[in-house]
């Protein structure tokens, strides 16, 4: 019997490409996007409508999923978005935006699933973090707060539901051609003393994205993970994360002369 996956943020980026691999390996699929009518004809597999923004789409998530299916196997967290800009110059609203999407709208959807999974006594939930979860970089600092508070939620809730046998991963992507950037919002406010250090990084970030692994990496890496039975917490995707994993946690300083100066050379 094909086990029921939900995919949320389904439409484009590492989701869509999470949920067609899944597809393709025999998995029945349910994907979610904030407009699922415009989605639904480009894709091969059942999407419907979730707004990570929206209480009412989130509390009606299990009504309408079930609608669809009788039973949910596997959880994959995806949706979100990108808020770049320095520290300092970013509006405390687009910050807290950024968490309420990023972190608090996976908790959310979540929780709503949480329940069914507790009551079957099975489930697997899946949240695709980054490598900004682990290592910050500039130009991101309310991004990679949302991925490190996702790290550490899940990294806790890990230990809480394995008395019913829920299991709980990681997945941690570093650099891969999406469309993030594309999507991602920024501030309008500029403060002058920056102006060196954010040309730098934006020239950086363009640089990563085009230079950037196939997002076909990760499907296959979530493939793995939900095919295994006991997954570990954190799963790595891209090259040369285990050096800077390592580097956080025994040599900042190398890391720290490492990120300035590919910054420099950007």
């Amino acid at each position: 019997m094909k086990k029921n996956i939900l995919v949320t943020g389904a439409s484009s980026g590492f989701g869509l490409v999470i949920a067609n691999k899944l597809h393709q390996s025999g998995y029945n699929i349910i994907g979610t996007s904030r407009n699922p009518e415009k989605v639904q004809s480009k894709v091969p597999f059942k999407i419907i409508a979730l707004d990570l923004d929206s209480e009412e789409s989130i509390n009606t998530l299990p009504d309408r999923l079930f609608k669809e299916i009788g039973k949910l196997d596997i959880l994959i967290n995806n949706a979100g978005f990108l808020v770049t800009g320095i520290a300092e110059e970013i509006p405390i609203e687009l910050g807290r935006k950024q968490f309420e999407t990023n972190f608090w709208g996976t908790i959310k959807v979540t929780n709503t699933i949480l329940p069914f999974f507790r009551k079957q006594k099975s489930g697997k939930i899946l949240t695709v973090g980054s490598i900004t979860g682990l290592v910050a970089f500039p130009n991101t600092s309310y991004y990679a707060s949302s991925k490190h508070a996702l790290e550490g939620y899940f990294k806790a809730l890990r230990y809480e539901l394995t008395e019913f046998n829920i299991r709980v991963a990681m997945i941690e992507p570093g650099s891969f051609k999406t469309n993030i950037m594309e999507n991602s919002s920024t501030t309008l406010n500029r403060i002058e003393d920056y102006n060196f250090l954010r040309s730098k990084s934006e020239k950086y970030a363009d640089f990563i994205v085009e230079q950037g692994e196939d997002p076909s990496l990760v499907a296959e890496k979530v493939l793995k993970v939900v095919e295994t039975e006991k997954p570990k917490f954190r799963n790595l995707v891209g090259k040369g994360l285990s050096v800077l994993i390592t580097l956080q946690h025994f040599a900042y300083g190398i890391l720290e002369k490492t990120v300035l100066k590919q910054l420099n050379n950007a």
